[in-house]
């Protein structure tokens, strides 16, 4: 029977999706990013990563950057929660204003993707997975008034709040359990539902470099969250299979520093290094050439959805999609 199911499931949605004689089908379009934290470009080149490398081959691998430009207006430290919010916004931290990982007070004038598209679809379903619940609380600003007051249409987070399913521990071993059940959960949902956009945050391996710096364990869990993100890959392929087009991208926030991988934060050419992962093969010379930076990937993906991204909006981004334009 359970052979018979995924068979029984694509049979149902393509039946759900037909359409009246004489009118063209469109393609959905969908998008997932994931944030591994903390991986520098020269480990996850060095560390064997089948499952990324097996998306890359889809589409490409490239070098980018975080920070910002170096001792200008945007420089931005190459900490998290800045780092994500750069991803989100396609901004850096004199607009976003979002200088470190704690009591920050984002200005949400400069839109997410999540914001951008809820506002501009508000049919498109919306997703996120996390391990770190200010991802969606504070930074997205999910409900918040001044962040559009908009609501996502699923979350898995705050389990790091649950001390009874995940005891605290000095080795922050609980964070490696919670990882796991941020990409279980986001692979059986995409899987079964195709969001139209989802984040997908996984933590460990910054805390693993933050205490044991460079090497064994800090590759092993690289090695780990590429596992963590062949489950999600899996997933989009089912959805593939049915006949959807999927973005995928993968990143990281920020490197480390050189003398011992257990810090960062400041502007070394480490730090500041980072890398993009996806399946899309219509990759432009931004890409290519490893110019891209993390505000690049927003414009992106907001290009393979086909979301028309409001003029005010889109004028105050930094970044610039790393795709090629479309055909007309």
């Amino acid at each position: 029977m359970r052979t018979l199911l995924p068979v029984l499931f694509g049979l149902a949605l393509l039946s759900s999706c037909r359409l009246p004689v004489g009118k063209t089908a469109q393609v959905p379009r969908k998008a997932v990013f994931i944030l591994l934290d903390g991986i520098p470009a020269d480990v996850i080149e060095q560390v064997p990563t089948p499952m990324l490398d097996e998306i890359a081959k889809a589409g490409g691998y490239a070098r980018a950057h975080v920070g910002g430009d170096l001792g200008g207006r945007t420089e931005t430290p190459t900490i998290s929660a800045p780092g994500y919010m750069s991803l989100l916004t396609g901004t850096w931290a004199n607009k976003h204003n979002v200088w470190n990982n704690y009591n920050q007070s984002p200005n949400y004038a400069y839109w997410n993707v999540f914001r951008i598209v809820e506002s501009v679809d508000p049919s498109r379903k919306t997703a996120l997975f996390s391990t770190w619940l200010d991802n969606r609380t504070v930074l997205v600003g999910e409900g918040r008034p001044g962040a559009g007051d908009f609501r996502l249409d699923h979350t898995a987070d705050g389990f790091e709040r649950d001390t009874v399913a995940f005891p605290h521990d000095p080795a922050s071993r609980y964070i490696q359990a919670i990882d796991e059940r941020v990409a279980s959960e986001a692979a059986a949902y995409i899987a079964a539902n195709g969001p139209d956009l989802t984040w997908v945050y996984l933590e460990h391996t910054d805390d693993v470099a933050h205490a044991r710096g460079d090497g064994d364990a800090f590759h092993t869990s690289v090695r780990e969250a590429d596992a963590r993100v062949g489950r999600i890959w899996a997933a989009v392929k089912q959805r593939q299979a049915l006949g959807e087009d999927w973005m995928i991208v993968v990143t990281t926030d920020h490197g480390r520093d050189a003398r011992t991988g257990r810090g960062h934060g400041g502007q070394s050419e480490r730090e500041r290094t980072t890398w993009i992962v996806t399946n899309q093969s219509r990759l432009g010379a931004r890409f290519t050439s490893g110019a891209s930076a993390i505000v690049d990937i927003t414009p992106s993906i907001l290009q393979h959805l086909r979301i028309a991204v409001p003029t005010a909006v889109s004028r105050e981004m930094d970044g610039v999609s790393f795709l090629q334009s479309r055909a007309r």
